[in-house]
């Protein structure tokens, strides 16, 4: 009976006790109430730490719409605005003061860290995938300007009332284009390829003929202008960590070299990101400003614009992502998520040079991308893919064939998609880049020039989705390299593991079969029972 008692004791016990458990879990519902409230407010704070650079980038944006539309009713005289611009401008300084350092020592340290084959091959596959989505997107730009015909119906532009600039850039011939981008591949001056280019320019000679008459002749004449030639920079930094890599141990200090100034760079790339908000907001304010008459723009030139942004969005938004997917069988939208603030960088400044900083920090720490792929491929990629420009150059070719009520046929269609693809690899990654580049298809298809200027009214709006695409298709090309990489590298270790567990069956095998081996085991088995001869091996 006592057992009972003292069970049922112990039940009321543990029922007062379950009773206060009860009573402490409702007050604890009820603290939990508050607990979950600030479970969500460390949440949202854990989120703004982490994603500060970017929601500061597309407030900059947001603010720099916000300014330009406020300042531009006030009337500003060009200093005015020029003052205005002057946090914008020191933002661009800054992004190209670490352009020369980053591309030259990162392609050196990413070509001496890869072994020759896997260099060869990331190098074939990042050729094959810059030329192929280069010739899709002059393929999309072309059709788009077929259907949608931006050119139509456009001939009476008032040039004048669009406060266009008068003088068109000067053409030049294709075949001297082509021989200046193998020119510049190869710079006589490594120093003074940092800060010039090289051109072609012409002569105008008059010569007398026989017969009395005067002609004209252009005759071209080399010169250098201002501006970094990245072109041979990059070849060369390739080259030169081919070398070192070849080197072995004598090559070592210079590749650690190299190795730290990227690794410097790379933190100064940090601080000047945390100006980018303040640098943009300034940026596209002053760019609002400085426009006269937006509205008669956009309605004279609205077909134009709009085939444009929709050729970007269409490959930027759909076609480079399932490009990624068939490659990687991963989600392209969670992968350009983590890059945010290098296209709000490239939105404001409309160069693919300027923001390559903020991609090669942005596309390592948010996604991953070994710094060998990503410090490789994005200065290339910089330099020679431009699928943005491409659409923008085709689709500005077939605007002008329809203004001047041109047909196109299949060669010169043909010819627009060839010269689109090749020109883009040595259009100039800074603003306004790309309508130098389209004198030379129009040379190429044999149409005028002097409409050129409609295209450089509203290079500043589509210039901008422009270089949005350009960097968008270097991180998916870089995603694309990394992924497959990383395969490679498991199938090679699962090979490894394959041929060591083969290697240690046959060594048991052999321990247990081979007769002109006494192995240590047999050794302390035939001590007990052999005479000391049986020690000894047959051998």
């Amino acid at each position: 009976m006592e057992p009972a008692g003292g069970v049922e004791k112990g039940d009321g016990g543990e029922k007062a006790g379950n009773g206060h458990a009860e009573g402490a879990e409702e007050g604890g519902g009820g603290g939990g109430g508050g607990g979950g409230e600030g479970g969500r407010l460390r949440g949202c704070r854990g989120f703004l730490r982490r994603n500060a650079l970017v929601v500061l980038t597309v407030s900059g944006v947001v603010a720099g719409v916000a300014l330009g539309a406020a300042v531009r009713g006030a009337a500003l005289s060009p200093a005015q605005v020029a003052y205005l611009a002057f946090p914008g401008e020191l933002l661009l300084r800054m992004l190209r003061m670490v352009i020369l350092p980053l591309v030259v020592c990162s392609l050196v340290s990413g070509a001496a860290s890869l072994d020759t084959r896997s260099l060869g091959r990331l190098g074939g596959i990042a050729v094959a995938y810059f030329l192929g989505t280069t010739l899709l997107a002059s393929g999309l730009a072309v059709a788009l300007g077929f259907i949608i015909r931006p050119g139509a119906g456009a001939a009476a532009l008032n040039t004048p009332g669009l406060g266009l600039p008068g003088a068109a850039p000067p053409s030049k011939k294709t075949v001297d284009s082509f021989l200046d981008l193998v020119r510049n591949l190869f710079p006589a001056n490594l120093v003074a390829a940092a800060f010039r280019t090289y051109v072609t320019e012409y002569k105008t000679v008059l010569r007398n003929t026989t017969s009395g008459n005067v002609t004209v002749e252009k005759i071209p004449v080399g010169n250098e202008i201002e501006g970094m030639n990245i072109l041979g920079l990059v070849l060369f930094a390739l080259v030169l960590g081919v070398a070192l890599k070849k080197l072995g141990r004598e090559g070592e200090d210079l590749i650690r070299f190299f190795n730290s100034f990227n690794e410097a760079t790379m933190v100064l790339v940090t601080w000047i990101m945390w100006y980018v908000p303040i640098g943009i907001m300034f940026l596209v304010g002053s760019k609002i400003v400085e426009m006269e008459d937006i509205v008669l723009l956009v309605t004279s030139l609205g077909k134009y614009i709009f085939a444009s942004i929709l050729g970007h969005f269409i490959h930027g938004g759909i076609i480079l992502p399932l490009i990624y997917f068939a490659s990687t069988r991963q989600n392209p939208y969670r992968f350009l998520l983590g890059l945010i603030t290098p296209f709000a960088t490239a939105f404001a400044t409309c160069s693919s040079s300027a923001t390559l900083p903020s991609m090669i920090k942005c596309i390592e720490e948010n996604n991953g991308v070994d710094h060998r792929i990503s410090r490789f491929i994005l200065p290339i990629g910089a330099t020679v893919n431009m699928d943005g420009a491409a659409i923008f150059q085709c689709m500005a070719a077939v605007f002008i064939a329809q203004l001047n009520n041109v047909d196109l046929n299949a060669g010169q269609i043909f010819t627009i998609l060839v010269t689109a693809t090749a020109s883009s690899v040595g259009a100039a990654g800074v603003p306004a880049g790309g309508v130098l580049t389209i004198a030379i298809i129009l040379e190429a298809i044999g149409l005028p020039t002097n409409d050129l200027s409609l295209i450089l009214a509203v290079d500043w709006i589509v210039d901008r989705t422009t270089t949005v695409v350009n960097v968008e298709g270097d991180a998916l090309g870089a995603g694309i390299l990394n992924y497959l990489n990383e395969k490679d590298k498991k199938e090679k270790e699962q090979e490894l593991k394959e041929v060591s567990v083969e290697a240690v069956a046959n060594s048991k095998s052999e321990e247990e079969t081979s007769p002109l081996v006494t192995h240590k085991n047999q050794v302390s088995n035939a001590t007990s029972t052999a005479d000391p001869e049986s020690k000894e091996s047959v051998l």
